[in-house]
């Protein structure tokens, strides 16, 4: 649908934080999640107002109703119904509760929920449980399985860091065993909770990168990467006639502000959850009109302006670098992507802090089978 998506004009995905209310405190956590909803969320009809405004993109334009957790709001229905009936594709990520019920999931479904994804950041009870701080590894797969039997179908979303990368060889089994249709796999920035977490290193980030292409080639599940743009880069590497796999051309250069867009809880708009620098407010501007005209997002959508090695690099129109990561890591969202090992051919200029004299992180082995 979105091949040849002018994300000068619309982004592929366009996330709504409904609510920061969560009965989960995850350690990783984004949005620092909180137990009670905030007195200033968008009402049901500043949410609907938002709704019918993304509805001017185009058709089909994607939604995703996040949180916290999207369950915490009573209306909740109401609003994907409202989403469905105006020609949005409503999907969620709903935390992995015990109020994410079969029946909630059945009304979701009934609702037009066209597909819900669940966090799965261990490959058993104990390693998930672990990593979130949570109990939550049972009510993720009681979920998975509601999802299934209601007929939506479902994504699994893992995020990538010190912890996490050894096992996530078993986690692709899980995605599997789940059926789900996609594993989006989230490579950590450093920003709410998640700043307590040790990230990779480029080098493995770089060895993951060709795994997860290796698994896409695999699995039946389709596989993306979040805030780790440089994964097409590896795509077009691993190409022997030097053009991208399926990957890369579906997914080229969605990076935050250029194909992706950010509604706080409070109506805020953001270039990503991840790039906490706000850029317009719902409440006073459509959001179509903050996507397409703010400043902000125009400068995340001219890669070519790009400061660094991201600047200098020759797949920084298919690539562009996380610029999440970039502005977490300088306070500059134009600036260079620390994940990323890649420095250009002749490129001499200033190179990111942690890549500054590193080489191998142990033996860096690669998940495997």
């Amino acid at each position: 649908m979105f091949d040849d998506l002018d994300t000068d004009r619309r982004p592929l995905v366009l996330v709504w934080e409904v609510t920061r209310a969560c009965g989960l405190a995850c350690r990783h956590c984004r949005a620092d999640a909180q137990p009670r909803r905030h007195p200033d969320e968008l009402t049901t009809a500043e949410g609907k107002r938002l709704l019918e405004d993304a509805a001017e993109f185009g058709d089909g334009q994607l939604v995703v109703l996040s949180g916290g957790d999207p369950l915490a709001r009573d209306d909740l229905t109401e609003l994907v119904a409202h989403g469905d009936d105006l020609g949005l594709r409503m999907t969620i990520t709903p935390s992995g509760t015990r109020s994410l019920t079969p029946e909630r999931v059945r009304d979701l479904g009934d609702a037009g929920i066209a597909r819900m994804a669940l966090s799965l950041d261990g490959s058993t009870r104990e390693r998930h449980d672990a990593f979130r701080g949570e109990e939550s590894y049972a009510d993720t797969v009681e979920a998975a399985h509601a999802a299934r039997d209601a007929g939506i179908p479902l994504q699994v979303n893992t995020t990538v860091c010190a912890d996490t990368v050894d096992d996530l060889p078993a986690i692709r089994d899980r995605v599997r065993e789940l059926g789900a249709v996609l594993w989006s796999v989230f490579f950590l920035v450093p920003v709410g909770r998640g700043r307590v977490l040790d990230p990779v290193s480029p080098e493995r980030a770089e060895d993951v990168m060709a795994w997860l292409h290796e698994v896409s080639d695999e699995e039946r599940f389709g596989v993306k990467t979040t805030e780790a743009p440089f994964y097409r880069r590896v795509g077009i590497d691993r190409a022997s006639d030097g053009e991208p796999d399926g990957a890369a051309k579906r997914r080229g250069g969605i990076t935050a502000g250029r194909g992706f867009a950010f509604v706080s809880h409070t109506g805020e708009v953001y270039p990503s959850g991840f790039l906490p620098e706000p850029a317009g407010d719902v409440r006073e501007r459509s959001v179509v009109d903050v996507y397409r005209n703010a400043d902000l997002f125009e400068s995340l959508r001219d890669p070519d302006g790009f400061s660094g090695k991201c600047g200098a690099c020759e797949f920084r129109h298919v690539c562009g670098g996380s610029r999440s990561r970039a502005y977490a890591a300088t306070g500059d969202p134009t600036g260079s992507d620390p994940l990323c090992p890649y420095v250009p051919e002749g490129y001499d200029g200033p190179l990111p802090e942690r890549q500054r004299g590193e080489t191998a992180d142990g033996d860096r082995p690669e998940p495997a089978d």
